[in-house]
């Protein structure tokens, strides 16, 4: 099942990103701590050029921290690239990316010159809350579900900082079929465009390799499961999501699990690491070159 969702606001905010971009001296781009390869907008990666960006990992509150700085020297090795490590439970480590603005543009920064940031993020990371803590007042609305701002706004920080507010974005078409999975576990994508055991399957898949000993924990199973499917079932029992013959309601148990999952009651989480998206990489250009032959031997025909 391949994930998406793309509705018409979306496509209004990328137009005018792309518009906006030309005149912007700094990219600020807010990932997932716990997907930040599956956050990063591609179109951004087109558009950027050499524009000096700043890539602020938000709730790593909810992260596997060791995985969290294996993502930051990752994302350093990009030319032009530095990170930030943020939850909104420490606004002051936020307020650092003032001063990191300065630092990546000294020449603007010690002769008093503007610097025009565009600050940018998936639905549902925390950008809201992250400018409200910038600007010292609340200027962001902000919510628990994705696509809550709408619309651009221009924000003036201190230090000579102007920021452009968009509204979250996902992009129309994520090639990546497991980037789209961890989209929707995370909670970037709206609940109505997916069905919740398919992702809480997805989930459970990873959780049962990577994180065994914290899906045990939190739901006290005496064995753990040997496939996502068992384990569904299990958390089913264990919560009573059970319907009429006591058969387990996998959709309410689907539910109950990734509320847990995002809210990060189970343990810190992280759903990605950069080994597993370097081979995903690979897979993909294979699936892009294999659909590139057929379409050409179609057009043989």
């Amino acid at each position: 099942m391949l994930i998406q969702w793309y509705p018409g606001h979306m496509h209004k905010a990328s137009k005018e990103i792309k518009e906006t971009l030309p005149n912007i001296d700094l990219l600020i781009e807010i990932l997932d701590a716990r997907i930040p390869f599956s956050s990063q907008n591609p179109m951004l990666a087109e558009l950027r050029g050499d524009k000096p960006t700043i890539r602020v990992l938000s709730k790593i509150d909810l992260a596997d921290p060791e995985l969290t700085r294996q993502w930051q020297t990752h994302l350093e090795l990009e030319q032009g690239v530095k990170t930030l490590a943020v939850t909104t439970q420490h606004p002051d480590k936020i307020k650092q990316i003032i001063d990191l603005c300065g630092k990546m543009l000294p020449e603007k920064s010690e002769s008093n010159k503007v610097i025009r940031t565009m600050i940018m993020g998936i639905p549902n990371v925390g950008k809201s809350t992250i400018i409200n803590v910038l600007a010292g007042r609340t200027i962001a609305k902000t919510g628990n579900e994705p696509a809550v701002t709408k619309m651009q706004q221009r924000i003036n920080l201190k230090n000579n900082i102007v920021l452009s507010d968009t509204p979250g974005v996902l992009w129309p078409n994520v090639e990546n079929r497991n980037s789209g999975y961890r989209l929707a576990v995370t909670g970037a994508i709206k609940d109505t465009a997916f069905q919740h055991d398919d992702i809480a399957l997805f989930a459970l898949d990873y959780l049962l390799k990577a994180y065994p000993d914290l899906l045990q924990t939190r739901y006290q199973l005496a064995d753990l499961p040997t496939d996502a499917t068992s384990a569904l079932h299990a958390i089913g029992q264990k919560r009573g999501c059970l319907r009429a013959g006591r058969q387990v309601d996998l959709d309410k148990a689907a539910k109950l699990f990734l509320t847990e999952l995002r809210a990060g009651t189970l343990g810190l989480i992280s759903l990605e690491t950069p080994e597993m998206i370097a081979a995903e990489m690979v897979e993909l250009v294979a699936i892009r070159e294999e659909k590139a032959a057929k379409k050409a031997a179609r057009r043989r025909k």
